[in-house]
């Protein structure tokens, strides 16, 4: 097993490396096994845990794609899998937490079943540090790979079962696309499409820029040829994915932008369209009036301001003001009539003041948001963020968070209790976790909806439900048969 480390045979992360932006022409590669590697899995299982955000999420489907495509199959519990994967995330600091914490668990497991291979991927990894700090403390890990070679899965698993060293390898370049990869995906009528990878906006407090790697675009017939396959499938809704989903097509030296690629998407018969995460800046007037002239794009939007401040927003580099943002929200709301919009806020940026965050407050306000992710912020290595001055205790940042949580909370309430009387088209997920009996999935605005019902061939439907009840989170209300 895995047990040697020998430096000289790894590819270990560069930060320095990882902050260039070169002007180089993205490869397309087509994903291929080669044979020495298509039975490696037989009569193996494979878990894979999933941290942070979309993008890993439809990460991890590709991995298990590509794991079944050598013949693994799913375990039900980790303790019980070959071979177990953790696709990570490095946006906050505590998200790295959770993986030290699962690791441990990992540890005792492989004390009794050493051929059990660990390995760790995604995010994470693509920090020095962390990447260090696996290699020197956590010796049962066998594979250490990054965001940029999901395709050399094969490979970097035979190392780890038929040679006596540690696989690792983390390429720290900018980045190319994988086409024709198999996916395993975890709904069978809503699906997650990426449509770019990548971020260039060094924001100052985000390490995705030096994970990720630089923005860079699929081709939209690749994109187009993949949703028709879902449609053709039965699939009623996409998420189509990206750092910064609104650059789409920049690279690409075309005029092809994402409004463009909105309106061709609409066409191919896909019933919802919903996309994460526009770029505040990016968002021009091309996406939307194609967000406002496609029926399949669904009425919300969520829209990362991340503070109402100038000289915050300046500091963190966001690249507009506080009267940008909110003519953009004006516009959003002209063209398409009840929109819900839902943002990102971080409170206590390092030398933010109190009337700067009260000047979040009031955006909050001014907005209309029906809902927020809002986190103190975390500091990230290697950011520019990471060594500016931070005067504000911990404490007081905690009570500006409760403040500001409390209008967010109203914003939420506001949101759902207007469609109070209203018939909501609800895409139905499952069964309600909260209440047996009850149904539920998301309206076009994408508010949580429960109704009476015990009819699980609904799962997948689009269907109208009459709303009685508005809670802060959900919606309650009756099937309109």
């Amino acid at each position: 097993m895995a047990k040697c480390v020998n430096k000289e045979n790894m590819v270990l992360p560069s930060l320095k490396e990882a902050r260039l932006r070169r002007n180089f022409k993205t490869e397309t590669i087509k994903y291929s096994v080669i044979d020495k590697y298509a039975h490696l899995g037989d009569g193996k299982t494979y878990y894979i845990y999933t941290y942070g955000c979309q993008g890993n999420e439809a990460d991890s489907e590709i991995m298990a794609g590509i794991l079944e495509s050598i013949g693994y199959k799913k375990a039900m519990d980790p303790l019980d899998a070959d071979l177990v994967l953790l696709n990570t995330c490095a946006v906050r600091e505590n998200a790295e937490q959770r993986i030290w914490g699962v690791l441990g668990q990992l540890k005792g497991r492989k004390r009794n079943h050493p051929d059990m291979i660990i390995g760790i991927c995604g995010c994470m990894p693509q920090e020095e540090n962390a990447t260090q700090k696996l290699i020197e403390s956590y010796p049962f890990v066998d594979l250490i790979f990054g965001t940029h070679n999901r395709g050399n899965l094969p490979k970097l698993i035979y190392q780890a079962y038929f040679t006596k060293e540690k696989a690792v390898e983390v390429l720290s370049t900018e980045g190319n696309i994988l086409e024709g990869a198999p996916k395993v995906r975890d709904n069978k009528y809503k699906a997650w499409v990426h449509i770019m990878y990548g971020c260039d906006e060094f924001c100052t407090y985000c390490i995705v820029p030096y994970t990720r790697g630089r923005e860079r675009s699929r081709a939209k017939e690749d994109i187009l040829a993949e949703v028709n396959e879902l449609v053709k499938e039965g699939y009623k809704e996409i998420t189509l994915l990206g750092q910064n989903v609104n650059a789409y097509g920049k690279d690409l030296g075309n005029d092809y932008t994402f409004g463009d690629l909105l309106r061709d998407i609409d066409k191919t018969g896909i019933e919802r369209v919903r996309f994460t995460s526009p770029h505040p800046r990016d968002m021009d007037e091309n996406a939307i009036s194609a967000m406002a002239e496609c029926k399949s794009v669904m009425p919300h939007i969520h829209f990362p301001v991340q503070s109402g401040n100038d000289r915050v927003l300046k500091i963190m580099n966001r690249k507009y003001t506080r009267e940008e943002y909110l003519y953009k929200i004006k516009r959003l709301k002209e063209e398409i009539p009840g929109i819900s919009i839902t943002t990102d806020i971080i409170v206590g940026y390092p030398g933010e003041t109190k009337e700067e965050f009260n000047d979040t407050l009031s955006l909050v306000e001014e907005a209309g948001f029906e809902g927020a992710f809002t986190f103190i912020y975390s500091k990230r290595e290697g950011t520019p963020a990471a060594k500016m001055e931070d005067p504000i205790s911990d404490s007081e940042k905690h009570e500006w968070f409760d403040e500001l949580k409390k209008a967010v909370d109203k914003g939420y309430l506001r949101g759902t209790e207007r469609f109070v009387g209203e018939v909501v088209e609800v895409l139905v997920d499952g069964e309600s976790k909260s209440d047996l009996g009850m149904m539920s999935g998301y309206s076009k605005h994408n508010k949580l909806t429960h109704f009476k019902s015990n009819d699980k061939s609904l799962i997948g439907k689009i269907v109208k439900v009459k709303v009685k009840e508005a809670k802060s989170w959900f919606m309650i209300g009756d099937l309109v048969e």
